[in-house]
């Protein structure tokens, strides 16, 4: 009855057991410490793919050890639902986004129950229900009213297809991420949050993020961008003068023109009587405007017949418009110096402008600091020097301006589409822009009957857009824009907290869980998602509904699940269903394989040898268990008295215990943590079944429990096996340090580096010991002939002795 590992019952059993159960609930426990464990929730597309089993699966490895340490776990699970994707699908499939979208939450609870995960789904939430969004509006409207939300016309990427705005990272190669519509640059109203207001303080609060890679940290620096510099004036005859921005005035005598932006306001006069000018404006408009975007972009210009005065020479230079300069970045000009900048330089080449080395180097084109030549009074100082003296000179003639910028932007959030979180404003003749009255909340979306491509925002939708305006009580209008669907997944990790509050956005609950102790999600979510969170995290903090100011204590960014070197992918036919492997294998398997395959913050490589040598494994784990079971069944008394447990045995258990504990919990190494418990089932098929049954009855015991995390399911059936007792009532295995430390060690000698014997000697013994015993060795002699001829020995203590002759 022992002998074969059936998973698909163990599993099913298991499942049963813990979800109806509701084993995994969390509750509020003031006599414990807590720890919320989060990954970051799913687009619900309805079919699980193998970096979701990745994700979650480490999550729940962590979830799982944090039990059994005695913590208060919490892991929920909910679903980021609104978006564009759905409206597609709906299109697709001639149904309804909420249809499709609940039938695919109800799809994929089912499959991640598939794998065993812990999750607490009393706390699920879907950010397209109206119990959700209806308190995103709330604090919509309570921004709005303290001028943290406000609406102007802004440049923004507009697809012509999909009739929306996208985010600059849905631009890709100047295209509609969905589309592939050729993106243009639309200026619309839309609203925006204030990001800007807190950039200083994400910025300096990021060197507290202590527990965060480095390489995230690095890339929010970058994106909140604090730069020191100067605002410098150009004078101008026919506009008076062009204001730049600069962090590097050690280079303003090799300014060579200037550069505006397409939409800075002299090139809009220019335009209107300049036909050429025009022309180019129009044509550039059709581009991304993202910095990465006019990176790749080829660089265009146009002259426009203005000269401008280097207030640092009076030297005259050339006003060019650029299709490379941002209005939204410093002044919307920049001083171009292309002997020190790469953009600068593609451009002067291109259109044959003047290239002056002022920064020393045998580069033509070198962007670096260094000393200054051809810059008058300034020859030889060291660019940080110059730029001071620089400064002060310009300071003082009112020139120019020591200054702080960050690169960071207001975040627009109104979005064109049916299927998202309406912004509750309603627009009245009489008295302009007014928040919809709190007592009306949720504002939710119109009924549809069916959803076609031509009709998919609200703005046809007459029965939701007429109302009364709540502050005069005349007709008025709804807006129509919903929100970007960035806004709902930058605070559902406090809304898990107490998701079925409902008189209030947050209770006190949430300060019992935040801050999320470790959260679990891709790189690529590294900037917005993340700075997005922070950002909300402040506003509520501010609005008193928490007391934390940072979301997301520990961070683990996992790395991506590839086959035949690529990230899988339908169109390039090289997934893998989890739910064919979960039926051939079983979910333990798929578990055991993606946290043991690679490291987790490192790209994996799928291989179906590896998942049959992880089935393997458990299958040996499983009939090496069962078989000393029934000679344990055998004997007739059983003592299981610790005191007289064999040296060697406990050191192997406690440094087991040791390194996969400190895996766990401080490296996040899971796949070490792995193949130490596997050389652990190594050391224990070694021990005499007959002889060492109290060691080998702890062994197993400690190795189920130190498995559990992994292989839950496998563990806990036979774990009740073996004990009797629920693996859920066990703490996790201690580390006895005095265990640690073995009597006896084997040194590997050596003679010219290479192994010739293996010596078994007191711990820390002197170096004469080991010499004397490796020089009676018939095998170490065999080498060396004479002691004369040796003519040195390394020693590394209680390791190697290297005789060299």
């Amino acid at each position: 009855m022992f002998e074969t590992y059936n998973f698909h019952e163990i599993e099913k059993e298991c499942q049963s057991s813990w979800f109806s159960s509701n084993k995994f609930a969390a509750k509020k426990n003031s006599s414990k410490k807590k720890y919320y464990v989060l990954s970051m929730f799913p687009y619900p597309s309805g079919k699980l793919h193998m970096g979701h089993v990745r994700n979650y699966t480490i999550g729940d490895v962590i979830s799982r050890f944090k039990r059994f340490q005695g913590y208060n776990v919490m892991q929920p699970m909910g679903w980021d639902a609104f978006g564009l994707p759905a409206e597609n699908a709906a299109i697709k499939n001639n149904t309804l986004p909420d249809k499709w979208t609940y039938q695919n939450i109800d799809a994929m609870q089912e499959q991640l129950n598939s794998l065993g995960f812990s999750i607490d789904w009393s706390r699920e939430i879907a950010t397209c229900d109206p119990s959700y969004y209806k308190w995103e509006q709330w604090l919509f409207i309570k921004l709005f009213k303290k001028g943290l939300i406000y609406k102007k016309t802004s440049k923004v990427n507009w697809d012509p297809v999909d009739q929306t705005v996208l985010a600059n990272e849905q631009v890709i190669d100047g295209k509609g991420w969905r589309s592939g519509a050729l993106v243009e640059q639309k200026e619309i109203p839309q609203y925006f949050f204030k990001i800007t207001d807190f950039a200083e303080e994400l910025d300096k609060d990021i060197s507290s993020l202590d527990e965060w890679p480095p390489q995230v940290k690095l890339m929010q620096k970058n994106w909140i961008g604090k730069s020191f510099g100067y605002r410098v004036e150009f004078q101008q005859k026919e506009f008076n003068s062009i204001a730049i921005f600069t962090t590097r005035l050690d280079t303003l005598y090799g300014a060579t023109f200037l550069a505006i932006a397409i939409d800075h306001p002299i090139s809009i006069e220019l335009s209107k009587t300049n036909k050429e000018i025009c022309d180019f404006i129009n044509e550039n408009k059709k581009s991304g405007v993202s910095t990465a975007e006019l990176e790749k972009a080829e660089k265009k210009g146009i002259f426009t017949g203005l000269f401008a005065s280097n207030p640092i020479n009076g030297k005259s230079i050339p006003v060019w418009i650029s299709n490379y300069v941002l209005m939204g970045y410093g002044e919307g000009a920049i001083m171009a110096v292309p002997a020190h900048d790469d953009r600068d330089f593609e451009f002067a080449k291109k259109y044959s402008l003047d290239v002056i080395q002022v920064i020393e180097s045998d580069q033509e084109l070198y962007t670096g600091k260094g000393t200054l030549i051809n810059s008058e009074d300034f020859n030889g100082l060291s660019s940080d020097d110059a730029i001071n003296k620089i400064g002060k000179q310009l300071s003082s003639k009112k020139v120019a301006e020591k200054q702080t910028k960050y690169r960071l932007r207001d975040w627009g959030i109104s979005r064109q589409r049916y299927w998202g979180c309406p912004i509750p404003i309603i627009h009245c003749n009489e008295c302009g822009e007014v928040c919809e009255n709190e007592s009306n909340l949720p504002v939710t979306l119109p009924q549809k009957e069916k959803f076609d491509f031509d009709n998919q925002s609200i703005k046809t939708e007459i029965d939701f857009i007429n109302c009364i305006c709540p502050s005069c009580g005349n007709p008025a209008q709804r807006e129509t824009d919903t929100m970007d669907t960035f806004v709902e997944s930058s605070w559902y990790f406090a809304r898990y907290t107490c998701p079925t509050e409902d008189k209030s956005m947050l209770n006190d609950e949430a300060n019992y869980w935040l801050p999320v102790d470790q959260y679990i999600g891709g790189i690529e979510h590294a900037i917005l998602h993340l700075l997005y969170s922070r950002f909300f995290s402040r506003l509520l903090r501010d609005e008193g509904l928490i007391n934390i100011s940072e979301p997301f204590k520990n961070l683990l960014t996992q790395g991506m699940v590839l086959k035949d070197g690529s990230k899988m992918s339908k169109s390039k036919g090289n997934t893998v269903d989890p739910g064919e492997l979960i039926e051939k294998f079983g979910a333990d398997t798929a578990r055991l394989f993606i946290m043991f395959a690679a490291p987790a913050d490192q790209s994996l490589e799928w291989s179906d040898k590896g998942i049959e040598g992880s089935h393997r494994f458990l299958k040996r784990v499983y009939t090496q268990i069962f078989n000393f079971k029934k000679i344990l069944d055998g004997q007739s008394t059983f003592n299981l008295e610790e005191s007289n447990l064999d040296s060697e045995f406990k050191f192997q258990l406690n440094k087991t215990i040791d390194k996969v504990t400190d895996d766990i919990d401080r490296r996040k190494s899971f796949n070490t943590a792995i193949a130490s418990l596997m050389e652990f089932v190594n050391y224990l098929s070694t021990l005499d079944k007959q002889k060492s049954l109290t060691e080998l009855y702890l062994g197993y015991k400690n190795l189920l429990i130190m498995l559990s995390p992994f292989v839950p399911h496998f563990s806990e059936y036979i774990f009740i096996k073996l004990t009797e007792h629920r693996i859920d009532n066990e703490p996790w295995p201690s580390v006895n340090k005095d265990d640690l430390v073995q009597s006896t060690k084997t040194i590997v000698i050596q003679v010219n580096g290479k192994v010739r014997d293996n010596i078994e000697i007191e711990n820390n013994a002197p170096q004469e010991i080991i010499e004397e015993k490796a020089f009676a060795s018939e095998k170490v002699l065999r080498f060396v002939e004479e002691r004369t001829n040796v003519k040195k020995v390394i020693f590394i203590k209680n390791k190697i002795l290297n005789i060299v002759v």
